[in-house]
């Protein structure tokens, strides 16, 4: 069946974020190493990406590595950290080719040089392009987003003699990392949790959740689609009731 029978591609998302869990999960199940269910979670990215450029969504934020990450086993974030290089590296090239831009957020600069020269030189070389853009949230807390923009705005702020009262939610928002990127409508958590573990609190406000039982490897374009479409079920009020929507 073709997506054009599954979903209604008048009303897609515009920005989808993913919480990718289950690697190792899958791994395990597979009878073996966790890293192999990591690799496995790269092919999901690749499917995630190119189906969401051919039916026109335009921007990903995908969790790849929580500042709390670090606190796993050290032989698995060595091997996050070269599958990290090694699928940038062997990627670039068609994320170039199919107008695919990259950007992240999070403390990247703490990452081992080796990872933190890749992305630089990748976020480089597609800088200028438009299909989609490709949000990595690499050694990332959403909490310490937040401390650091409130640091940034109030050092701002004493700077140019502003009131705090003046201060207003959108000028805050301009110091998050995201401040050029529009907020999530959709965030898809796989592996059958149900929390946000510290990811764009402040962006998630009004995000629709997803939660699917589906572990990140096994996440393809059928469960895309299945995501998709639940979120075009729901009623987005943002506060108002229905009949108020429905007047709009």
């Amino acid at each position: 069946m073709d997506y054009k029978d599954i979903i209604d591609l008048q009303n897609l998302p515009q920005h989808i974020a993913f919480i990718m869990d289950g690697n190792g999960r899958w791994a395990k199940k597979q009878g073996q190493h966790r890293l192999y269910g990591h690799a496995a979670g790269v092919e999901s990215v690749k499917e995630v990406i190119k189906t969401a450029r051919e039916i026109g969504i335009s921007y990903l934020t995908m969790y790849a590595f929580s500042t709390e990450n670090w606190s796993r086993p050290s032989e698995e974030v060595e091997g996050l950290m070269n599958l990290l290089v090694e699928a940038i590296t062997n990627e670039v090239d068609e994320m170039h080719q199919n107008g695919v831009r990259l950007l992240t957020i999070g403390n990247i600069k703490g990452l081992p040089g080796k990872c933190y020269e890749s992305l630089l030189a990748a976020m480089d070389r597609t800088k200028d392009n438009k299909n989609l853009t490709l949000v990595l949230a690499l050694n990332y807390s959403a909490r310490q987003e937040i401390l650091e923009a409130a640091k940034k705005m109030s050092e701002y702020a004493i700077r140019k003699g502003l009131a705090i009262e003046d201060i207003q939610e959108h000028e805050f928002a301009n110091w998050l990392q995201t401040k050029d990127i529009p907020d999530p409508e959709l965030l898809i958590r796989t592996s059958g949790e149900c929390r946000i573990s510290n990811f764009l609190l402040w962006q998630l406000s009004y995000t629709e959740l997803y939660f699917t039982e589906t572990h990140w490897p096994d996440f393809r374009r059928a469960a895309l689609f299945d995501a998709i479409r639940a979120y075009q079920k729901r009623e987005r009020r943002f506060g108002l009731v229905s009949e108020q929507i429905q007047k709009a």
